[in-house]
C-alpha cells in the first residue's frame, strides 16, 4: 500500500498550465455553442464554437465568424472573458482568485505560477502576481478610458462597450475586434487608420502587454536606471526597439508610399507593432508585397516577451540566437549580452523552440495547402499567425475546411501554452541519464 502512495503521479505545474488552457477552452466552446451566444439565436456547430474559443483563450484573434455581427452582447462578453483569462494566464487568475479569497498559496501552487508568468526564482510569486493582476486592470481601464471619446462619439452609448472590449483585447495582445457588420465584416480597425487617439492607445496597450510583467516590474523598480535592470529587461527592451523601429522604417519607405504624411507614420508603427502578436490591423494586408508579407510572417513568429500576454517564439530566444551566432562569428566560446554570460543550456532551449516552431509553422502550412489548393504562401501567413497567436490574416480564415480549422486550433493552442511547456509535460517523471556516448566529430556548414 505504501509502495502505491509514493507510485502515485502529481501533476507538474507544465501538466497543470496544458490542463488549465485546455479546460476554459472546452467551457467557452460548450457555452458558445448556445443559442443565446449567437445574434441569431441559433446553436453555433461545435467546430466553429471550438474555433474561436481557442482563439479567444489563445489570445490569436483568428475567428470563422465576424465578432461584431455573429456573437450576441453575450457571446461578446464571453469571448472577452476569454480573452482576458487567456492573456493573463489562466494560472495567475486562478492565483487571483485565491488571493481575494484569502486562501494560503501551496509551494505546489507557487511552483506553478512561477512557470505561468517565467518567473526567475519562486521567492515573492505571491508579490509579482498582484503586481500582474493589479498593472493589467489598471493599463486596461487607462486604455478604454482614453479610448472612449471616439468611440461614443462614433457609436453612441454603444462606445463604451467598444473602448473596453478593444482595450482588454489589445492589451491582451489578441487582435478580436467588434467593428465587422453583416455588409462589412472582419473589417478590423481600418475605419481608423488615421485616427491618432485609436492608433498610439492600441499601439501602446500592445507594447505594455507584450514586453511581460517581470519588465515592467523591473522598470517600477528601477524607474530610469537602465544599468539596474535584470539582463533579461535589457535584452526584451532593445529587442522590441529594433522590432519595432526596423519594420516601421521598411513599411514606411516601401509599402505605404500612396499614403498622407500622417497617417503613412501612423500605418507603418501600427503594422510594425500589431505582429507582434495583437491582430489587428488597420491597413489591407492583401495588397501588401511579398516582401512585406514576408515581413509580417517573420514578426508574428518572433512574437512577444516571456510572461507577457504575447505569444510567439518570444523575443529573447531570436535575441540568444543572435548572440550565439554572434559569438560563433567571433570565434567566442560563449554568447553573451550586456557582460553577462548565458548559459548554454538556454541556447540549446532556443534552438529547440526555433526548429519546433518553423517545423509546425511549414507543415501546418503544407496540410493547409494540399487540402483547399491554396498558394503555400498564402497558407504560410496563416499558420505564421496561428502558430504565433496573433489574429493577422489574408482573409482565408473563414473559408477554410474542417481539417484545416483543427490544423490552425493545434497551432493555436501550442503557440500560446509553448512548445518547451509541452514537452515538459510530456516528459515528466521521466528520470535523467548522466551517462554519455561516445563522441566524435561531424562538420556542419
Amino acid at each position: 500500500m505504501t509502495e502505491q502512495i509514493h507510485k502515485k503521479k502529481h501533476l507538474t505545474s507544465f501538466q497543470f498550465i496544458i490542463l488549465g488552457f485546455a479546460a476554459v477552452i472546452f467551457v467557452g466552446t460548450i457555452l458558445l455553442m448556445l443559442p443565446v451566444s449567437s445574434k441569431s439565436g441559433q446553436i453555433t456547430p461545435f467546430n466553429e464554437a471550438l474555433f474561436t474559443s481557442t482563439s479567444a483563450v489563445c489570445v490569436t484573434g483568428l475567428v470563422v465568424q465576424d465578432t461584431a455581427s455573429y456573437w450576441s452582447a453575450f457571446g461578446q462578453a464571453i469571448i472577452l472573458v476569454m480573452i482576458q483569462i487567456g492573456g493573463m494566464g489562466v494560472i495567475t487568475v486562478a492565483a487571483s482568485l485565491a488571493l481575494i479569497s484569502g486562501r494560503k498559496i501551496s509551494l505546489m501552487q507557487r511552483s506553478t505560477m512561477q512557470e505561468a508568468i517565467a518567473a526567475p526564482k519562486m521567492g515573492g510569486i505571491v508579490r509579482l502576481t498582484g503586481f500582474v493582476i493589479k498593472i493589467t486592470f489598471l493599463v486596461e481601464l487607462l486604455g478604454a478610458i482614453i479610448m472612449m471619446p471616439v468611440f461614443l462619439k462614433d457609436f453612441g452609448l454603444k462606445g463604451i462597450w467598444m473602448a473596453v472590449f478593444h482595450s482588454i483585447s489589445a492589451f491582451c495582445n489578441a487582435g478580436f475586434d467588434v467593428m465587422g457588420t453583416v455588409e462589412n465584416p472582419f473589417v478590423s480597425l481600418t475605419s481608423y487608420i488615421g485616427n491618432p487617439v485609436i492608433n498610439i492607445t492600441i499601439v501602446l496597450l500592445i507594447i505594455i502587454g507584450g514586453i511581460g510583467f517581470l519588465t515592467w516590474d523591473d522598470i517600477r523598480a528601477n524607474k530610469h536606471h537602465f544599468k539596474r535592470y535584470r539582463m533579461q529587461s535589457k535584452v526584451i527592451l532593445t529587442t522590441t526597439g529594433m522590432l519595432i523601429l526596423i519594420p516601421t522604417l521598411y513599411l514606411y519607405f516601401a509599402e505605404f508610399t500612396d499614403l498622407p504624411t500622417g497617417q503613412r507614420i501612423m500605418a507603418s508603427i501600427f503594422q510594425a507593432v500589431t505582429p507582434r502578436t495583437a491582430g489587428f490591423n488597420t491597413a489591407d494586408l492583401t495588397l501588401f508585397s511579398g516582401a512585406g508579407q514576408a515581413i509580417l510572417i517573420m514578426l508574428m513568429l518572433i512574437g512577444g516577451s516571456p510572461g507577457s500576454t504575447a505569444g510567439g517564439m518570444k523575443t529573447t530566444t531570436v535575441a540568444v540566437l543572435f548572440a550565439n551566432a554572434m559569438a560563433v562569428f567571433r570565434k567566442k566560446e560563449d554568447a553573451h549580452f550586456f557582460g553577462r554570460r548565458i548559459e548554454y543550456g538556454v541556447v540549446k532551449n532556443a534552438s529547440t523552440i526555433l526548429i519546433m516552431y518553423l517545423t509546425l509553422f511549414v507543415s501546418g502550412a503544407l496540410v493547409i495547402s494540399i487540402v483547399e489548393g491554396i498558394p503555400m504562401g498564402t497558407c504560410l501567413f496563416e499558420t505564421s499567425s496561428a502558430i504565433g497567436t496573433v489574429g493577422l490574416t489574408l482573409g482565408i480564415t473563414s473559408k477554410l475546411g474542417i481539417i484545416s480549422r483543427f490544423v490552425l486550433i493545434i497551432l493555436m493552442f501550442l503557440g500560446r501554452v509553448g512548445g518547451l511547456t509541452i514537452i515538459y509535460a510530456a516528459i515528466s517523471g521521466t528520470g535523467r541519464n548522466l551517462s554519455k556516448l561516445p563522441q566524435e566529430k561531424i562538420t556542419v556548414g
